[in-house]
């Protein structure tokens, strides 16, 4: 290839070629006309709110991207598997899920009178409707079809991801492929606490499943982060008041606050 030709192609694959732009690569048109305010005369800060839940939907997105391919990496288990992956993937998970913790202080910068401006606007609507944040907490472990009947103003497409979730296997699934590829027993949960205080007391030999384990641990503890942080938030912005779904705000807000997804793994703690 000549000078000449690889100018040409810079050229036609660059801006000049006007194949793809950043823009029209990102669907920013569409992206940025999806705010839309529902008070009249306009809140300020409800465009503040829109946003922060909008970006959070994103990173649930992704994060249900990581965690689907984590767990299918885990499934092939120590000789089938890409355990090194799924580590990495998990270890994405992680840095995410502080980013969900902190974007919280975002939306600390809305006083309650300004909330309150066009709280009243958003009924029925409520984050327990977050589809996204559901299917999350399924392929995480904590499957409970009881919610299914609890949705309202869902479709028929959300209603059968939900479906799917819960029929599909979980993190701990993967997990437990890998113990069994191991080597060791987990068709009980005693064979599983048993087998993990083996993996504990040989970490040489079974270096990755406990890497493996603590990963799992991290993101549950990081899901539990979000939610305390989470409660506190609603807390502070509207006190005691009801939810805009129907639900009891913060009161079902705490109810959720000791939910595990990996309680064999904390229970490893005091066994150890």
């Amino acid at each position: 290839m000549t000078p000449e030709d690889a100018s040409e192609t810079f050229v036609s694959f660059g801006e000049q070629g006007a194949q793809l732009t950043y823009g029209s690569y990102l669907r920013l048109p569409q992206l940025l006309d999806s705010q839309h305010l529902e008070s009249d005369p306009p809140a300020h800060d409800e465009l503040l709110f829109i946003t922060i839940h909008q970006v959070y939907e994103l990173w649930f997105k992704q994060l249900l991207h990581e965690v689907t391919s984590a767990r299918d990496a885990m499934l092939g288990g120590v000789d089938g598997g890409r355990l090194w992956w799924a580590q990495h993937l998990l270890t994405r998970v992680h840095v995410i899920e502080r980013v969900l913790v902190q974007q919280i202080d975002v939306l600390e910068t809305m006083t309650p009178q300004d909330f309150l401006e066009f709280r009243q606007r958003l009924a029925p609507a409520s984050g327990f409707q977050s589809v996204q944040y559901r299917e999350l907490e399924f392929l995480s472990g904590a499957k409970d079809r009881k919610y299914l009947d609890r949705f309202k103003g869902i479709t028929a497409d959300e209603r059968e991801r939900l479906d799917a979730r819960l029929a599909e296997p979980t993190l701990w699934d993967g997990f437990l492929a890998v113990l069994r590829s191991a080597g060791l027993p987990a068709g009980t949960d005693e064979e599983v606490s048993a087998s993990m205080r083996t993996v504990a007391h040989d970490r040489d030999r079974y270096a990755v499943v406990w890497a493996l384990g603590e990963a799992l641990l991290q993101h549950d503890e990081l899901a539990a982060s979000w939610r305390a942080r989470h409660v506190v938030m609603v807390e502070r912005m509207i006190g005691a008041k009801s939810g805009t779904g129907g639900s009891s705000g913060s009161t079902y807000l705490r109810s959720r606050l000791p939910v595990q997804y990996y309680p064999l793994l904390w229970d490893l703690r005091s066994a150890l």
